[in-house]
């Protein structure tokens, strides 16, 4: 499937050319799907004949899953008789998803009667032929996401009874429609997403203090465009496929309540902003409930979810003659911890012989103390290279499918990386202390230099994170 430029997985440069290291390894995807085309020493990445080529092969097979080309054709619904279509949407797979809508009508013949505009993440546009694509900032808003919630909260507003609103929507879309209610600043919500971001809270945590701040989250979308029929058509990258919490959900009712918002914010200690804390007591930011007769032309379907991708690389692993362990699809918790734990599972695998692959995926999250560079992914890594300390027969990779691991919000950050016996040995010789670089948070620098970044680019998709681990006795 399309996945953008190139993909690689790279050890000490984080170049995408070839090197001398045996343990670099470079795969290229081209436009049309995913080709190894070469690599630096050794067998090479696609040639089957190592533990990396596999954990390579595995990721593949979760992003392309999960693409909009092939999950959002088939859901696309009929244009309205007497009416049109209005296309809007968020997130880090907003452009492909709008890709594949605009060839779907155009090949029938209806492009002159679906139009809109989507807001995806800065270096994630794809060239279109109608439909507009905009970029804004993420994992933090900027102005950009503003002016795009305004502009989609305006273009849905002016539907029709007979026209339909597709709401195309997926991870990252939170940010990238920021919409502050009246009395918070953006530079106050801007400020308290970056705390909430350092916090360790949980992704759940953090969308119920955004949708009380918001004038387009918690269903607020859907309200705008009532009495038009809207249809949103999302891929998960939440935990149990929670609508609510993509994106924050802007099309459908929330459960949670301001004094649930509230409490997230004191339970994390975090130092609000006047503005902020008196907007989460003012009972007028209250987001719409389930039976609001504003979401009752409201439908959603999801076209994608992280255990279908799962499944799509247990498969994988099981034709290369791994037993699988799927241990789950919504897994929460300190990276570092996880990681050492999922450590602790490979190492008693190994000693009862076992040829099994570990798979997992939900979102995990860094408590930041330091002040170094990398997201969980990355960190969840660096646990667990330091849990296993290099025993032979395991491997492993863990990468956010969207190909971008925390960092620092551009399109080039790492996805992740990739663990082998290795990796401790490259490091001290390089005199790189693991623990240190894990105490600092810098998960980046380290595999920067003992090798293992995991780089692609974005993937046009994203169902969340891919950890797999490979025990071959």
């Amino acid at each position: 499937m399309p996945c953008g430029a190139s993909a690689c997985l790279t050890g000490a440069s984080r170049s995408p050319k070839p090197t001398t290291e045996t343990h670099e390894k470079i795969l290229w995807i081209d436009g049309e799907g995913m080709v190894p085309v070469g690599s630096s020493g050794g067998s090479g990445v696609g040639s089957g004949g190592s533990a990396e080529a596999l954990l390579v092969e595995i990721y593949q097979a979760a992003v392309a899953t999960a693409h909009p080309a092939i999950c959002v054709p088939p859901h696309l619904p009929d244009v309205p008789d007497g009416g049109r279509i209005l296309i809007v949407g968020a997130g880090k797979a907003a452009a492909a998803m709008v890709v594949a809508a605009e060839r779907h009508y155009a090949g029938r013949g209806l492009g002159d009667r679906v139009t809109g505009f989507v807001t995806t993440r800065h270096g994630f546009k794809l060239p279109t032929t109608t439909i507009e694509i905009i970029e804004a900032g993420h994992p933090s808003p900027d102005r950009a996401s503003v002016a795009g919630a305004a502009r989609t909260l305006e273009a849905v507003a002016k539907a029709g009874p007979n026209d339909l609103v597709l709401c195309l929507l997926s991870g990252g879309a939170s940010a990238l429609w920021s919409a502050p209610v009246a009395g918070v600043s953006f530079e106050a919500k801007q400020a308290l997403t970056k705390q909430l971001l350092r916090s360790g809270a949980r992704i759940s945590e953090m969308n119920c203090v955004r949708r009380h701040l918001s004038r387009i989250k918690g269903g607020k979308l859907a309200a705008a465009a009532n009495p038009a029929r809207l249809v949103t058509l999302a891929i998960s990258d939440v935990p149990k496929d929670d609508p609510a919490s993509i994106g924050s959900g802007p099309t459908v009712a929330d459960p949670t309540t301001l004094a649930e918002a509230r409490n997230v914010i004191l339970r994390y200690g975090i130092a609000a902003a006047p503005e902020i804390v008196a907007a989460l007591s003012d009972p007028t930011n209250e987001t719409l409930k389930p039976g609001d007769p504003k979401l009752a032309r409201a439908s959603y379907r999801f076209v994608a979810t992280p255990r279908a991708s799962l499944d799509a690389a247990a498969a994988v692993a099981r034709k290369a003659g791994y037993r699988t362990d799927v241990l789950g699809d919504s897994l929460e918790g300190e990276a570092r911890e996880v990681g050492r734990f999922h450590g602790a599972m490979a190492l008693d695998a190994k000693r009862r012989g076992e040829r099994i692959a570990l798979l997992s995926g939900g979102e995990l999250t860094v408590t930041v103390t330091g002040n170094g560079a990398g997201g969980p992914n990355q960190e969840y890594a660096l646990g667990l290279a330091i849990a296993l300390d290099g025993a032979p027969g395991i491997s492993a990779l863990a990468a956010d499918t969207d190909g971008i691991d925390g960092g620092g919000g551009n399109a080039d950050d790492p996805a992740g990386a990739v663990v082998d016996p290795g990796t401790l040995g490259r490091a001290r010789e390089r005199n790189l202390n693991a623990a240190a670089f894990l105490e600092k948070n810098d998960s980046t620098g380290f595999f920067a230099g003992a090798g293992g970044l995991v780089q692609c680019g974005p993937t046009q998709t994203n169902v969340n994170d891919l950890r797999v681990i490979l025990v071959d006795p």
